[in-house]
């Protein structure tokens, strides 16, 4: 019965314990990230990398989509035709955070230029 339980037990045990990391929730302080992180200095013509959130929503209407954590917030738009994430990250501390980083797909969940996604946004 010992045999039993130490050949089909601990593996048992080890694998049902090495589930428990995956649903973990790093605890992150409000810091940007590094990696990849090198915000707009200002918006840059098309009017969406660099702009804050005030700024997409005058291009792009209501975001369908606005979700916040302590580092970023992520807004996301539709029409129909495309669907556009933006993230916006604050350049420094206490600042209005802006987008540095932008994807774009069409309907079929494949990616897509996210400039002309943009332009297709605009014309609502």
């Amino acid at each position: 019965m010992k045999k039993v339980i130490l050949r089909y037990g601990l593996p048992l045990f080890a694998l049902l314990l090495s589930g428990c990391g995956a649903t973990l929730v790093p605890q992150g302080g409000s810091r940007a990230p590094t990696v990849g992180y090198a915000p707009a200095t200002r918006p840059q013509p098309g009017g969406v990398m660099g702009a804050d959130a005030r700024g997409l929503q005058r291009l792009f209407g209501a975001p369908r989509l606005d979700i916040r954590d302590p580092a970023a917030r992520k807004l996301q738009f539709t029409n129909g035709q495309c669907v556009l994430d933006a993230y916006l990250y604050a350049p420094a501390a206490n600042r209005e955070p802006v987008v540095t980083h932008v994807d774009a797909r069409n309907n079929a969940g494949e990616d897509m230029d996210w400039a002309f996604c943009a332009g297709l946004l605009r014309r609502r």
